[in-house]
């Protein structure tokens, strides 16, 4: 039994490539700075760290509970035209990371698209690029839809309205260009429909305690009471469903902390020095293209840990950083888990025809739209 679970916790650990990345550069950059190891825990911001890991634990449960497996089957089912189906995907994709953080929903939608190749004609592959945006745009609506929208809304000082209302412009407007196109993209076409949906109960006990422990833990965190939320949390799963808590991606987690580390001993290279001093002095254009233009090279959650030491957690660089989520794959890693899960190597190169387009639309709508939400 002990082996097991080892087993199950440490083999996420050792396939991920990225953390394997990230904690080498981590040794390089200590090898410059080696005094400032006494320092790492004070790199790493723990407020988004709990909130982060609540999460996941919660929209965990509610996977495992099988509901959304089960109402996107029965969904799938009442639909038989290409561009309505495509369309509802999409919109669940975004609807879905409004709430979860946007890999999370990806790990729901994505699963039930890959089903429909056995099944139907319908384009998989471009489907899946187009809930990898969807998530991208969805998911920066709210403080919790992404670890990004997490970090600035524990610094901002902003209530869970508050910051909706701050992103809401953004969001709105660039979700509604992927509709728009996505109704081009997706002719209306007969599908065929899933004969039965028997095979695919959901735990009822499960999906209703996690929804009422979802409630509770934002309120905790809106109050500033993360920690005791996040530990009612760990206590009723060890009392419901265990298994909820090994079948997390903790590495994930831990690539949040080793982000965290690397991200100031970058900073704290001296001979990077004269660069990041002149970040403060730069204008709002400026300071708008460099967020975006380091999400597009280190990615969006690192760039919005590098840039908040310069910057404050406001509109700007919250609309930077999640208008940089498009563009390079790298720009999101949300990105890299679709078109892991696509498992087509030719989706990537089809992945930047539509994503560099979006960056496009979104880095200028949200200088255009900055206006209306900065006072």
């Amino acid at each position: 039994m002990f082996k097991t679970v080892m087993g199950t916790l440490l083999k996420p650990f050792l396939r991920d490539r990225f953390l394997h990345l990230l904690v080498l550069l981590g040794i390089v950059l200590t090898c410059f700075q080696p005094a400032k190891i006494v320092q790492f825990p004070q790199f790493v911001d723990w407020d988004t760290i709990v909130t982060l890991l609540g999460l996941l634990m919660l929209t965990k449960g509610v996977e495992v509970s099988g509901y959304f497996d089960f109402v996107g089957r029965k969904m799938i089912n009442a639909i038989d035209n290409e561009r309505w189906l495509a369309l509802f995907l999409v919109m669940a994709a975004a609807v879905l990371s409004t709430f979860m953080t946007n890999d999370v929903a990806l790990f729901i939608v994505i699963p039930l698209t890959i089903t429909l190749k056995k099944l139907t004609s319908l384009p998989v592959t471009r489907l899946i690029i187009f809930e990898a945006l969807a998530v991208n745009a969805g998911s920066l609506l709210t403080p919790i839809g992404n670890p990004q929208n997490i970090l600035l809304w524990n610094k901002s000082g902003l209530s869970f309205l508050q910051f909706i209302a701050q992103m809401a412009p953004l969001a709105i407007i660039t979700l509604a260009a992927l509709l728009l196109v996505t109704w081009f993209c997706f002719p209306s076409h007969s599908l065929k429909k899933l004969e039965s949906n028997e095979g695919y109960p959901f735990q009822k006990r499960l999906l209703f305690s996690s929804v009422l422990l979802y409630v509770a833990f934002i309120a905790c965190v809106d109050l500033g009471l993360a920690i005791y939320g996040l530990l009612a949390v760990i206590l009723c799963f060890i009392w419901l469903a265990r298994q909820v808590l090994l079948r997390i991606d903790w590495p994930l987690i831990l690539v949040f902390i080793v982000m965290f580390i690397d991200v100031r001993l970058i900073v704290g290279l001296d001979i990077l020095q004269p660069a990041f001093a002149h970040i403060a002095g730069l204008p709002d254009y400026g300071h708008y293209l460099l967020s975006i233009g380091l999400s597009q090279v280190i990615s969006n959650v690192p760039a919005t840990i590098l840039m908040i030491n310069y910057l404050p957690s406001g509109a700007l660089l919250a609309y930077a950083v999640n208008a940089g989520g498009f563009g390079l794959a790298i720009g999101s890693l949300a990105n890299l888990i679709a078109l892991r899960m696509a498992n087509d190597k030719k989706i990537w190169l089809k992945f930047h025809a539509y994503s560099f387009p979006f960056l496009l639309f979104s880095g200028l709508a949200g200088w255009f739209l900055l206006p209306l939400v900065v006072k």
